[in-house]
């Protein structure tokens, strides 16, 4: 009989993982596992699987990996990350409400909001400093891209205005600069509307397609908009699963994420046996 494993669905702003306590299961196939699990018709359904781990106490008191739902691994996921820290505090494994996240991009820092019934209405986190030029992923010259804003907030994100979002075919022109060869480990896409009260994007995630929402796709908008003079340094980025607001403080040269994150269900799934 396979081994059952106990998982929680998640989602932030839309964005949804299958979150796994690697502390009281192995899954030795971690992407098999996202790819099987992640089916929407056929397994849980979600856009990619979440291990959570423990720290080593000195750098990070906890862990994060992140794959896909095509089986790739992630760097880095801003929703996922406030989802962790929901679940750590709201399943007792911490009693802290500042939290050190080791991930594939380095450590975040996570700070939980409380509701008066001492649950965790939402979180900001500490996404680092921008990047605008990095060679291993983002390549130029290599190819002609329509006009847009490069920027890594960990992972690679490229960012284009548009004068109407509704009129974008975000799966196709997603999908084509994900693959394109100016980036060379793939590239999430964000397409943005400048509006009235605040940036409305949609997002095309590399290894996951479109999804309701992007953690660091939105810090990564909210910063083109800023460094193209579109908009100041605090944006609300109204995706589709719903919004975040985003902060690039000039003090520290960090971009600050707040948002919500929710339970969706909790249950058992058998690990995947073939390929």
């Amino acid at each position: 009989m396979s081994q059952k494993i106990r998982f929680s669905k998640m989602h932030g702003a839309g964005n949804d993982y299958i979150y796994v306590d690697t502390s009281l299961y192995n899954i030795e196939d971690l992407s098999l596992a996202a790819r099987v699990w992640s089916d929407r018709h056929m397994g849980i359904g979600s856009d990619g699987l979440v291990l959570i781990g423990r720290g080593d106490g000195v750098e990070a008191d906890y862990t994060m990996r992140i794959f896909n739902a095509d089986g790739s691994e992630a760097m880095m996921c801003g929703n996922a990350s406030r989802c962790v820290g929901k679940y750590l505090y709201e399943k007792g494994i911490t009693s802290g409400t500042e939290i050190r996240l080791m991930t594939k991009s380095g450590v975040k820092r996570l700070s939980l909001h409380l509701a008066p019934e001492g649950t965790v209405d939402s979180v900001l986190v500490d996404m680092g400093a921008p990047v605008f030029e990095d060679r291993k992923q983002f390549s130029p010259r290599s190819a002609m891209l329509p006009e847009g804003c490069f920027v890594s907030m960990g992972n690679p994100h490229y960012v284009i205005f548009v004068n109407d979002i509704n009129d974008t075919d975000v799966a196709r022109e997603g999908e084509s600069l994900e693959y394109h060869s100016a980036f060379p480990e793939r590239c999430n896409i964000e397409f943005a509307e400048m509006r009235p009260d605040g940036i409305r994007v949609r997002v095309w995630e590399r290894g996951s397609g479109i999804t309701m929402a992007c953690g660091t796709g939105a810090c990564a908008t909210a910063v083109a908009a800023a460094v193209t003079g579109r908009a100041a340094r605090r944006s609300r980025i109204m995706m589709d699963g719903g919004t975040l607001s985003i902060e690039w403080r000039e003090e520290d040269n960090h971009v600050y994420m707040a948002g919500p994150a929710e339970f969706v269900f909790e249950g058992e799934i058998a690990l995947p046996t073939c390929k």
